[in-house]
């Protein structure tokens, strides 16, 4: 056990891994002296790989190719300790079959609810609280998904999308495919490369929900991961509303002002505060909305996901806006 958490401490001296993957290690190993030497080394790289933006470690590509999966060592490493090579060629060395043998003991690893540290779903390692979190967020997809209604009723559809979306002769116009399944469903992900229109098709999406519920004015957010983010929709939003068709529709007043002309960062829809911790907004007090859109969706951390998601009302409309290749 020793020889692990110095070989680990030589990936942290040079530079592989960072303290909290060092001391996650250490801390197993503390409460549980007699675990396998392999389950605290998979609990480590587990860690490590969180803070690469992988939510979990995927036991099975470790087997098949442990440097790419790592990034380890990193490309521009030109002295590496003879510690930290030996552990990463053992890593690389050890078969499937071997990790998840190693990951058995009930003190450290569980398979579904429970209190262990780690979880092991299939060949994917989790720490638990991230375990947690994405199911969390896979759970409350999969209920706006099964509460999909028959949406409004083809008469009034169909006029105000050929409006929205003046035809063409090229073949199916793709953004009006996605605003037509996007208003049947509480759910969608509008996704293309920059340039494809997705804000225009979301601006769209608005203004044909707006205009299907003329009764009241629906409760319209827009958010973003980071202000920069946030900005930048800002300004495309503005741009989109001024291209609208608003008076053919009808009640071009009303369909301006649903459609929100500020974009929030996450953290501030949510009412994060440093000094409480935590967020105003969860499932307790669920955000005053009926649609949200958040763009840039790939960028947004999981545990933030988890916390807007359990935030939301059952019968908001969720719409993540996102580059296809992120």
């Amino acid at each position: 056990m020793k020889e692990l958490l110095d070989s680990l401490r030589a990936w942290v001296d040079a530079g592989w891994l960072r303290e909290v993957d060092h001391a996650l290690a250490s801390f197993l190993a503390s409460e549980a002296p007699h675990v396998p030497a392999r389950a605290l080394l998979a609990a480590a790289l587990a860690s490590h790989q969180l803070g690469r933006g992988h939510v979990c470690l995927d036991l099975g590509a470790l087997a098949a190719d442990a440097k790419e999966t790592l990034a380890l060592p990193p490309d521009d490493e030109e002295d590496v300790p003879e510690a930290a090579q030996a552990l990463l060629r053992e890593a690389a060395a050890t078969p499937l079959e071997d990790w998840i043998a190693a990951l058995q003991d009930a003190r450290l690893v569980g398979a579904d609810e429970g209190a262990t540290p780690l979880v092991l779903a299939g060949t994917r390692l989790y720490l638990r609280r991230y375990w947690q979190h994405e199911r969390s967020v896979r759970r409350a997809i999969e209920a706006r998904l099964a509460s999909q209604d028959e949406g409004p009723p083809l008469a009034r559809l169909r006029p105000a999308l050929d409006l929205l979306f003046e035809g063409g002769d090229e073949g199916p116009d793709w953004q009006k495919v996605a605003c037509a399944l996007a208003v049947r469903s509480r759910f969608a992900v509008v996704t293309g490369g920059p340039g494809t229109g997705k804000t225009t098709t979301v601006v769209k999406l608005l203004a044909l929900l707006q205009h299907l519920a003329p009764a009241r004015r629906l409760r319209i957010r827009l958010a973003a991961p980071t202000g920069k983010a946030a900005a930048r929709l800002n300004e495309s939003i503005a741009s989109a509303v001024d291209r609208l068709p608003l008076a053919e529709l009808g009640a071009p007043e009303l369909l301006r002002a649903a459609i929100p002309s500020r974009v929030e960062t996450v953290h501030r829809l949510l009412g994060g505060s440093p000094l409480r911790g935590g967020f105003r907004h969860d499932e307790h007090h669920p955000l005053p909305l009926d649609v949200l859109v958040l763009d840039e969706a790939s960028m947004v951390g999981l545990e933030a996901m988890a916390a807007l998601v359990a935030a939301l009302p059952a019968h908001a409309r969720l719409v993540l806006l996102g580059d296809k290749d992120q």
